[in-house]
């Protein structure tokens, strides 16, 4: 696994949560909130596919 794509993953993930949270106020950025956060996360997925088929 690469450390660099685990590192961006989880900041996306940390990013989009907070960007949710504040948004939850604002509703017009909730959206790109949760964007952020699922990319974060599916990269995250990938990371860790690619990182157990290395093995």
């Amino acid at each position: 696994m690469n450390a660099g794509e685990k590192a961006k993953a989880k900041a996306e993930q940390v990013v989009g949560k907070t960007v949710r949270k504040a948004a939850h106020a604002v509703h017009k950025l909730e959206a790109k909130g949760a964007a952020l956060e699922a990319r974060g996360t599916m990269r995250g997925a990938k990371e860790r596919v690619k990182g157990s088929a290395k093995g």
